[in-house]
């Protein structure tokens, strides 16, 4: 009889080559879609489309690979409906070829969305978000550094095809405010989009800190993450968000709190019954927060440095309102964002010599675009996506009869992500393009499809769910 040797004990299946491969492939996307106008600025709008269609293709040929399954009867069928009346308004867009085009847009996002919703377990899509932001962050600051000491003047984007000689304000890739206490932009060349970065990377960096003592087994990879990477990564999305003051995102980090605060309250509770008393008094700071904000609401934005048309916000409204009268039904057709070689919007919105290119409120924008019908899908979408993710945070997890097992603080993340992206709806469009879209769909599509956090047989956080369907990677 031949000696017999024991096999050679196999990789975790998130070391695999192919899993390395597919999450490096995926931070790069991810990336791409949070710089946004970043390639713009850089490459100009082919560029930006090249980088677009480079950043879905690797997003889809990642879903290839993994060939995640999905469970059939866990489809958001809301999103799906969203999706086809946007696709079935090219039949009476009053800018067919603005729908075609930003369709193409939200498609690329979409399966980016997607990938990550299916590809990953939980834990890891905080990891492939993390290292995307920190690259952007740490881009952002380098850059700024670069253009306050080395240039020492404005900068702006590359093949700049304005007036250079008196360009508006808002068309500078860069201010050249880094030392002068103003607010910086970084390398997508807009304050509000480098805070939306910067507040991302304070949840994800914020739980993943707090949960770092679970990460041997959450993270996917040998060992807990070092603490004091995590410490950087976190004041230096803190450092960002501070230095590219925005005044939406702001509101939207101290909702983002409160929301955070209620949910520790909510699983401090010892039962269901002893939760009802702890919401009650959740919906009256609501209740009570929300008269003081309406009441007091010109100091308060007098104190934000706010005016009280809400930086020409209310006019930008009214425009868009007087079209969604025309067509309250079933809307214009389709365009997030809106294109600008379209004549209805050449003109539409021209606010200190940049004509824009969204109403500056998500749910308006809907309207505008797929009327009444659209905006009744879009609304059961974000509702959707804030109740499940609500109660992944809430609830133990739970795959078994076993009742009792610890929170991770990595829960949080999800509704914490989904919160400060339905508060930026209010002021911003962001939501239906590029990274906001993004993690719409995750967050809608991986809550759907996962609807517990993933557990170990011990009762931790794994980097895989405990059904043998998602060992993905390791094929």
């Amino acid at each position: 009889m031949l000696p017999t040797e024991p096999a050679p004990p196999r990789p975790p299946a998130t070391l695999t080559t192919r899993a390395i491969v597919v999450r490096h492939v995926a931070v790069f996307a991810t990336f791409a879609v949070l710089a946004g106008t970043f390639w713009t600025n850089l490459f100009t709008i082919w560029g930006y489309t090249a980088v677009a269609l480079l950043a879905g293709g690797a997003a889809l040929a990642c879903m290839v690979v993994v060939r995640p399954r999905w469970q059939r009867t866990r489809i958001p069928w809301s999103l799906v409906g969203y999706g086809a009346l946007a696709v079935v308004s090219l039949a009476w867009s009053a800018y067919p070829s603005g729908t075609a085009a930003t369709l193409l847009g939200a498609a690329l996002c979409t399966i980016l969305g997607l990938t990550l919703a299916t590809c990953f377990a939980w834990p890891e899509v905080l990891r492939v978000l993390g290292r995307a932001v920190t690259w952007l962050l740490a881009l952002s600051l380098l850059f700024e550094l670069f253009v306050a000491a080395v240039l020492r003047h404005p900068l702006l984007p590359n093949f700049y095809a304005g007036d250079s000689a008196d360009p508006p304000l808002l068309d500078y890739w860069s201010r050249e405010l880094l030392f002068s206490g103003g607010r910086i932009q970084g390398i997508s060349g807009n304050a509000n989009l480098l805070a939306v970065v910067a507040l991302l990377g304070i949840i994800v960096f914020g739980v993943r800190l707090a949960a770092r003592r679970e990460q041997h087994a959450a993270a996917g990879i040998a060992g807990p993450e070092r603490r004091w990477t995590l410490i950087l990564r976190l004041a230096l999305s803190v450092a960002m968000f501070l230095l590219s003051f925005s005044t939406t995102i702001l509101l939207a980090a101290v909702v983002t709190a409160v929301v955070l605060a209620s949910a520790l309250a909510i699983r401090r509770a010892s039962g269901p019954a002893a939760r009802t008393p702890v919401y009650l008094a959740i919906a009256g700071v609501a209740v009570v927060g929300a008269v003081v904000a309406v009441a007091f609401r010109t100091q308060l934005l007098g104190l934000l440095g706010k005016s009280p048309d809400l930086t020409g916000r209310l006019d930008i409204w009214a425009t868009v309102w007087r079209l969604i009268e025309q067509r309250p039904v079933v809307g214009w057709g389709f365009s997030s964002p809106w294109a600008p070689w379209e004549p209805l919007f050449t003109d539409l919105v021209i606010r200190r010599g940049v004509r824009q290119l969204q109403a500056h409120n998500a749910w308006l924008d809907v309207w505008f675009q797929l009327g009444v019908v659209g905006l009744v899908l879009f609304a059961a979408v974000v509702l959707s996506m804030l109740t499940r993710t609500w109660f992944l945070a809430v609830d133990r997890p739970r795959v078994d009869l076993d009742a009792h097992r610890p929170y991770t603080a990595l829960s949080l993340a999800p509704v914490l992500i989904a919160v400060s992206l339905v508060v930026q709806s209010v002021a911003e469009s962001r939501l239906l393009i590029e990274s906001g879209w993004v993690l719409l769909v995750l967050l809608v599509v991986k809550t759907k499809q996962e609807p517990a956090w993933p557990v170990t047989d011990t009762g931790g956080p794994a980097e895989r769910a405990s059904t043998p369907r998602r060992d993905h990677l390791s094929r």
